[in-house]
């Protein structure tokens, strides 16, 4: 698979020329960090496999912070520089089809996140390869991104296919192309384009809940 033919790597690229056009101090829809903040995450996240699972385990989330707070010392353009250039040799994800795999959601989202803190953005059209790899992501991550749900969610793309997630009841039935699904599934509901439909109480808790992969 060429490098130019996956949504994993056209996203990276996309975010990296977008942080060098905003700067270092931008703000992004990650509370609290600017874009220099965000390159360092991505950049720890890609180079230091050991500070991942302080991503998703609270406990080990000091180790995480500590090894992206080292990243924050480089200049930003070297920041940047090293975003776009991707995982190292060693790191499987340096392989196009796992790049596709594990990078999918983690560019989409953090290119969403600072495109969409500014005025005037719009959701943008993918073409059908796109949306499915983030249909597809989406299936990996909506169970524990829902687990904390006060309701039970129906996740449905335009074209009627769904995918039920969250224990609780009643349903809440979400719908929008999966890359809205997903930045709402990542906690950014307010930025999200997609429809809620059940009801009205139930749509209000779901709509401000904290949701996090």
């Amino acid at each position: 698979m060429a490098e130019h033919d996956y949504l994993a790597h056209a996203d990276r690229v996309r975010l990296c020329d977008l942080m060098l056009e905003v700067g270092p101090a931008a703000p992004t829809l990650c509370e609290g960090w600017t874009t220099k903040d965000l390159a360092a995450h991505l950049v720890a996240r890609d180079r230091r496999p050991d500070s991942v699972p302080g991503l998703v385990v609270e406990r080990l989330s000091a180790w995480s912070e500590k090894v992206r707070s080292g990243e924050l010392r480089r200049d930003y353009p070297e920041l940047v520089a090293v975003l776009r250039a991707g995982p190292p040799a060693w790191s499987p994800l340096a392989w196009a089809r796992l790049d596709r795999l594990g990078n999918t959601h983690e560019m989409f989202v953090h290119y969403e996140d600072v495109r969409r803190v500014r005025p005037g953005w719009e959701p943008r059209v993918l073409d059908a390869q796109d949306e499915d790899d983030l249909w597809r992501v989406l299936g990996w991550f909506a169970g524990r991104a829902f687990s904390r749900a006060p309701v039970g969610v129906v996740l449905r793309r335009p074209d009627g296919t769904t995918r039920a997630v969250g224990r609780g009841t009643p349903a809440v039935t979400i719908t929008g192309p999966p890359g809205e699904l997903l930045l709402f599934a990542f906690g950014r509901q307010d930025h999200a384009r997609v429809d809620l439909d059940g009801e009205p109480a139930a749509v209000t808790s779901l709509r401000h809940a904290p949701l996090h992969w």
